[in-house]
Order: C-alpha cells, then sequence, then structure tokens
C-alpha cells in the first residue's frame, strides 16, 4: 500500500503522514540503512567510478560557491551534518578547507575519523553536539528528507552552528517535479519515487526555498541536477529495470563529463534555468545566515 502524501500544515513541503515514531526510524536505520552501506564505503574499490565522479562534481560545485562567497577557500570552515564516511570532507581538506562531520552512524564516524577527520558521532536532530566554534559554511547533503522535523534541524543550523553570514548549502531530492509526474501517469509508475521510512519528506524547489526562508536564512542561488526523467519520457523506462537504468545513468555522466570539460559555466546556466522552472533530480540551494 503506497504511503500517504500530504503538504505539511505548518511548513509545507510534502511528507508521510503518519510520520514513523522516532523509534521506528532508528530500528530502520540500525537493522537496514547502514548495514547496506557497510560495503560500501570506499569508492576506490569499487569497479565503476561513474558515482565517485559524479560526488566529485557536486562537491566541486559546492567548494565554487564557497570560494564565490568568501572569496576564498583556505581556512574556511565547514560542517558536514550526515558526513558519512567522510567522502565530502576529503574533497573540503584537498580544497584548503577545516573539514568538520557529524554522523549518526558509529562504524562511519569511526571510519572519518580514521582518515584524520573530526568527526562526532551525534544524531542529526534539534539538539547541537558541542564544538569549539561556529562554522563558516554547514552543508546538509541528501538529509533533510531523512528528518522526523527539518524545520527544527535548520533553526538548530542557523543559532547554534553558523556563523553569521555563514553559507548554508542544502541539497535534496526535488520530487513530485513536473518531469517525474508527467512520466508517471505516462507509464503508470506507481510514484515510484515515494520511499518511506527511509524519505518521509518531499521537497520541490518552491517548497525548500520558502522553507529555508522562513526559517530566516537569505537564499542566494537555487540550482538544480540533471533531469533523470527524461530519459522516461523519451521511452527508457528504468523504474524497475536495474540493467536500463545503468545505462540512462551511464549516459547521464557522459553529457555532464562533455559540458564540465567544454562549457560548464554553460552548463551551470542550464541547471540554474531548470531550478526556475522546478525542474532537475536534485535541487541545491546555497543561503547566507545574515
Amino acid at each position: 500500500m503506497k504511503a500517504r502524501i500530504i503538504e505539511d500544515p505548518f511548513h509545507g513541503y510534502l511528507r508521510v503522514d503518519p510520520l514513523p515514531s522516532r523509534e521506528e526510524l532508528e530500528r530502520f536505520y540500525r537493522d537496514y540503512y547502514y548495514g547496506s552501506i557497510t560495503n560500501h564505503r570506499d569508492f576506490s574499490l569499487e569497479p565503476k567510478n561513474e558515482e565517485l565522479e559524479l560526488f566529485s562534481w557536486r562537491c566541486a560545485d559546492m567548494i565554487d560557491a564557497v570560494r564565490g562567497h568568501f572569496g576564498k577557500t583556505g581556512g574556511v570552515s565547514i560542517l558536514d551534518i550526515g558526513c558519512g564516511y567522510g567522502y565530502s570532507l576529503e574533497h573540503f581538506r584537498e580544497a584548503g578547507m577545516e573539514p568538520h562531520g557529524i554522523e549518526p552512524s558509529a562504524e562511519a564516524a569511526a571510519y572519518a575519523r580514521g582518515r584524520g577527520f573530526n568527526v562526532i558521532r551525534h544524531g542529526i536532530g534539534e539538539d547541537a553536539p558541542n564544538f569549539e566554534a561556529k562554522f563558516d559554511v554547514v552543508l546538509l547533503m541528501d538529509v533533510l528528507e531523512h528528518l522526523l522535523n527539518p524545520t527544527a534541524v535548520l533553526e538548530m543550523v542557523r543559532s547554534k552552528l553558523l556563523k553569521h553570514g555563514g553559507l548554508l548549502i542544502v541539497d535534496v531530492p526535488n520530487d513530485f517535479n513536473d518531469f517525474q509526474v508527467a512520466a508517471d501517469i505516462g507509464y503508470d509508475l506507481n510514484q515510484w519515487w515515494i520511499a518511506p521510512p527511509q524519505h518521509i519528506n518531499y521537497f520541490s524547489v518552491e517548497s525548500i526555498a520558502r522553507l529555508l526562508a522562513r526559517c530566516g536564512f537569505d537564499i542566494k542561488v537555487v540550482e538544480s541536477s540533471f533531469p533523470m526523467e527524461l530519459f522516461l519520457l523519451m521511452g527508457d523506462v528504468y523504474v524497475g529495470n536495474p540493467a536500463l537504468g545503468r545505462q540512462c545513468h551511464g549516459r547521464r555522466v557522459a553529457f555532464e563529463r562533455t559540458m564540465r570539460k567544454h562549457k560548464p559555466e554553460k552548463l551551470k546556466k542550464l541547471y540554474r534555468a531548470l531550478a526556475q522552472l522546478g525542474l532537475g533530480r536534485q535541487v541545491v540551494v546555497y543561503a547566507v545566515n545574515n
């Protein structure tokens, strides 16, 4: 039975109803989610590097945004909330930044610490762990869709973790976008992106921007990513077909690799234009704590 999706009556984004209990979520992540990623903690061991390549591009874009905001990356402190095994922290360190992390998984946090990073094992909720100082940048990448109360977490970040004038980076799936909905209707795909308890919140470009503004952030830039649903609309129905999904993914990577090499500024303009239309698979918001 498909989960019931409602618009949150207070904050306007879509979410499951009823919400799972905190105990149900903790059990899911303990027994299933973190166990399922244990064997993927070192990208260098993977036979294919496409996921590593895409992730590197995401981090590179964030580093460029940091450079644009502060005029430098050297010495800029960044806190990645939900940092996993610390792959993003490696990119930030290579850029001269001072990376730190919060991670609920004991194994992932220990692995990241073993690579020399300051990572605190801590749940992602309304309470903040103790750090010596606030941060220049706070990153929430693929995090808010998992949380029982994303609003409280954003308010905690603004008041306790991010410096005045600091940069917040939020990256979430762009769900119920028009390409996604059209493909779902056209091919009767049963809203395949709805996946509780792993994803309990479903943001759009509009709803995540509105939520951040309500939490007191000044939005500077909104970007999206390649609209994977284009393949569905062109007849490549990869939902439920992993082999075709890998092919489509590879074509997406090839497109972005070529554009980043030869026309990177045009690619950035494309992704910002798609965000204005509410399209793209992910939405990334850069906002300032003023």
